[in-house]
């Protein structure tokens, strides 16, 4: 008899989410079990307890990491991973609040566009994130960054945007990367020269305004997560996908949030799916996210 496909699912808040439950579901795996309102030091116990009540070797049991704080889901995971006692193993995914398949499946449709409308990629454009302390923004600045965007993240307060640009440096970009603090305020001083813009800002407020796309003299393409309207950027549909953007003076196109969202739709299916199938185990975070993204665009 075949042992069932069991998913372990933590999350530091009271509640697990009923999005990625339904997606672990509808990937494959048999059995969902949450744990919530859990502490990092408690991630090692529960790893060793799903390995340990498993034959050696049999991959058919995962961790999945949500929560709200991306840092947090990071370090759990890293924890995962080196709570593992070989040959007991077991593969884990992080994705606090969908931010990591999310941030992806912007970065993955941004990417598509350069190249079609302009045939550019990240390197060396001038990247604006709105939201940028957000777990979203944060991510999808880290994934530009890395892509070879000179990226600026942005929020109400400079100096906490700061702070996190200096942390992800630290944690998850190599040497030559470049990410800055900016506030929302400072916006206005280098609209001009800004190439991408990408928003995760709250739901209905408008972080781009008509004024600021006529000053966009180099914009080429504005993506927004945000489905609730008013749009994050002026002029910009929820079901966008790559067409220009009304009001914009360099004939930027736009990418709305249900366009993105079917990307990291996508993205999170084959993430689960690949823990599932995996012969050996793997731990899965946004640079896997963004991986898969550019599949599944580039195959579309």
């Amino acid at each position: 008899m075949s042992k069932p496909l069991i998913m372990h699912m933590i999350t530091t808040a009271k509640n697990l989410s009923p999005f990625d439950v339904n997606m672990a579901y509808d990937a494959g795996w048999d059995k969902c079990v949450p744990y919530t309102s859990i502490e990092t030091k408690e991630v090692e116990g529960i790893v060793q307890d799903a390995i340990f009540s498993r034959p050696p070797g049999l991959n058919k049991t995962g961790i999945f990491v949500g929560g709200r704080d991306p840092h947090e889901a990071i370090e759990m995971l890293n924890i995962c991973k080196k709570s593992q006692v070989p040959p007991f193993t077991i593969s884990g995914f992080a994705d606090p609040s969908g931010a990591f398949t999310t941030a992806a499946g912007m970065i993955a449709k941004v990417e598509e566009s350069l190249k079609k409308h302009f045939d550019k990629n990240f390197k060396d454009l001038s990247v604006v994130v709105f939201g940028g302390t957000g777990p979203v923004g944060c991510i999808a600045a880290v994934l530009a960054a890395s892509s070879g965007a000179n990226v600026k993240i942005l929020g109400r307060k400079k100096e906490k945007c700061d702070e996190l640009a200096n942390y992800c440096l630290e944690k998850y970009l190599s040497e030559g990367c470049t990410l800055v603090g900016a506030s929302n305020d400072d916006f206005k001083n280098f609209v001009s020269e800004v190439d991408v813009v990408l928003a995760s800002g709250a739901a209905g407020i408008q972080l781009v305004s008509e004024n600021d796309l006529k000053e966009a003299k180099k914009l080429k393409v504005a993506a927004d997560v945000n489905a609730v309207p008013p749009s994050g950027v002026s002029g910009l549909d929820a079901m966008q996908d790559s067409k220009e953007l009304n009001g914009s003076s360099s004939g930027a196109v736009g990418i709305g949030a249900l366009a993105i969202g079917q990307v990291k739709y996508q993205a999170q299916s084959k993430l689960l799916k690949k823990m599932a199938n995996s012969e050996k185990p793997v731990f899965l975070d946004f640079n896997d996210a963004l991986e898969l993204a550019r599949e599944y665009v580039s195959s579309k």
